[in-house]
C-alpha cells in the first residue's frame, strides 16, 4: 500500500536512519528556554510526556514546537520533547512522505528505551504531530500498543488521503486520537495540503476546514509545484495548513474555549445544527479534547469558527429578537451585549417586518458570562417620509456550550438609530 497504487503511484524506499538523523530535544520546567539531551537531562519518569513532531521542510528549531512546549509548561509539569527529523523532511515531498516510516519506527524504539530504562508506561505519552508529523505519530502508535493519545494537526493529505489505515494516522494508533483539519481543499487545483478524511475519534473542522479567516484563498499557490511549495514564505503560502498548530497552541491557555459542535456539514452548522451542545456535552478543539475522550460524538465531524488573527478563540451564542412597533422598515437590526467588547452584533439586515422574530448566531471574541443587560437599535437604509418607532419586545440569548438562556424584555419603542435598553424579564 506504500506504492504502486492510485493514491501512491511511486514506490520509494525511505532514506536511511543515518541520513534522516532524527534527534530528540527535551524541554522541562527546569530548562524551559533551551534543549537538553536525555542522558544529562531533567527527564522525570513521574511526569507525563509530550512528543511534538514537525512536518515537511521544517525543523524543531524553527520556533513553533519550542513555543508549544513552553506554553504547555505554564499549565502542566511535563517532559516535552521536540522531535527534529530535518534530514528526512528537507527533500522532495514524495521522499519525505516515505521517510516518515523510519522516523515513526525510531520514535517507537525511543519509547521502548524509556520503558526499559525508566519503567515508563506508554499510557503516560501524548504525541502531537503537524502535517507529515501526524503520520509519524501514527507510525509510532502502530508499533507501541497503549499510547494514551495522538493529536494530528492538519495531517498531510497528498499521498495519504484515502490510503489504507496502515499507511496513515488512524483511530487505532492510540487509545484516543484527535485531529484538527484546516487545509482540506483538493490538492488540484487549490493545493490543499491537509486531509479531508477523518482520521481520529474526534475530528475538528474549524471554519469548515478549508479556508481559515485571515489566510485568503491561496491563489498564488495554485501556480506552484507541491515539491517547491515550502521553500519560501510558508506562513503566507501555507497559511491554512499552519493554522492548526497555532490554534492548538492557543487552546492550551484557554481551557474553556474552542467549543466544537456536531454537524454533518459546515453549512448545517452555520444554520444552527448541533447548537446548543447535547446533554453529553461538546468536545473542545485542541489541548483539552482529551477531557471529552471518545464520547458519543466519535465519528461525527465537529465544527466551530475562529477569528482571523490571534487570539483566535470564539464563544458561540444565539440571539433571538422579537420586534414590535408601528412600521416595517428596510435596514439593519443590532443587539449590544454589554459584557462583550466590540459588542454590537447585527441580527438582521434587509426588510424587517413588524412583529417578526429574527435570530442570528454570534461568534464572540469574549465570553459573556452572566448577562444582566443589553441594548437594541435599528438603522433604516431608506429615507421614510413618515417617521416611526420600533422596539424589541424580547431578546433571548443562549450560550452554546451549556445551553444557558437569558431573556430580556423591553418596555418602549425607539426612533431610528436610538438605543433601547432591555432588562431581564424576571426583574420587571
Amino acid at each position: 500500500p506504500w506504492g504502486g497504487t492510485a493514491e501512491r503511484p511511486l514506490g520509494l524506499l525511505p532514506m536511511s536512519p543515518e541520513a534522516i538523523n532524527t534527534r530528540y530535544f527535551l524541554v522541562t520546567r527546569e530548562n524551559p528556554d533551551y534543549f537538553q539531551v536525555l542522558s544529562t537531562s531533567n527527564f522525570k519518569p513521574n511526569r507525563k510526556t509530550r512528543f511534538i513532531i514537525h512536518g515537511f521542510v521544517n525543523t524543531a528549531e524553527r520556533g513553533w514546537q519550542m513555543e508549544m512546549c513552553q506554553v504547555m509548561l505554564e499549565v502542566e509539569d511535563v517532559n516535552c520533547f521536540c522531535i527534529d527529523w530535518r534530514g528526512g523532511s528537507f527533500t522532495l515531498y514524495t521522499q519525505a512522505a516515505n521517510n516518515i516510516r523510519v522516523v515513526g519506527a525510531e520514535l517507537a524504539s525511543f519509547i521502548g528505551y524509556l520503558s526499559k530504562n525508566y519503567d515508563y508506561s506508554p499510557s503516560m505519552i501524548h504525541i502531537i504531530g503537524h502535517s507529515l508529523g501526524a503520520h509519524v505519530a501514527g507510525e509510532a502508535g502502530k508499533r507501541v500498543p497503549g499510547i494514551a493519545r495522538i493529536s494530528g494537526l492538519d495531517p498531510a493529505g497528498p499521498l495519504f488521503q484515502n490510503t489504507p489505515p496502515e499507511v496513515r494516522l488512524d483511530p487505532t494508533d492510540a487509545d484516543f486520537v484527535d485531529a484538527i483539519h484546516t487545509d482540506t481543499s483538493p490538492l488540484i487545483p487549490k493545493i490543499g495540503l491537509g486531509m479531508a478524511q477523518s482520521v481520529g475519534h474526534l475530528d475538528f473542522f474549524p471554519n469548515g476546514g478549508q479556508t481559515m479567516p485571515g489566510c485568503g484563498s491561496n491563489i498564488i499557490t495554485r501556480l506552484l509545484d507541491i515539491e517547491e511549495l515550502w521553500g519560501g514564505a510558508d506562513n503566507y503560502l501555507a497559511c491554512n495548513h499552519l493554522r492548526s498548530y497555532k490554534y492548538y497552541t492557543e487552546s492550551i491557555r484557554t481551557p474553556d474555549a474552542f467549543v466544537a459542535f456536531p454537524s454533518d456539514t459546515y453549512e448545517a452548522f452555520m444554520k444552527g445544527t448541533g447548537f446548543p451542545c447535547p446533554s453529553t456535552g461538546c468536545p473542545l478543539m485542541g489541548y483539552y479534547a482529551g477531557f471529552y475522550g471518545r464520547g458519543t460524538l466519535s465519528g461525527l465531524p465537529l465544527y466551530l469558527n475562529t477569528g482571523d488573527v490571534s487570539p483566535y478563540a470564539r464563544w458561540r451564542y444565539k440571539v433571538t429578537v422579537k420586534t414590535s412597533g408601528i412600521l416595517s422598515f428596510m435596514g439593519d437590526m443590532k443587539v449590544t451585549l454589554h459584557r462583550l467588547k466590540r459588542n454590537s452584533k447585527e441580527i438582521a439586515s434587509g426588510f424587517t417586518k413588524l412583529g417578526g422574530t429574527y435570530s442570528a448566531f454570534i461568534d464572540s471574541k469574549n465570553y459573556a458570562g452572566s448577562l444582566t443587560n443589553l441594548s437594541y437599535n435599528w438603522i433604516k437604509s431608506l429615507i421614510d417620509l413618515i417617521p416611526g418607532t420600533v422596539g424589541a419586545d424580547t431578546v433571548t440569548v443562549q450560550y452554546g456550550r451549556d445551553g444557558q438562556t437569558y431573556q430580556f424584555c423591553g418596555k418602549e419603542q425607539v426612533r431610528d438609530n436610538v438605543l433601547q435598553n432591555l432588562t431581564p424579564c424576571d426583574s420587571l
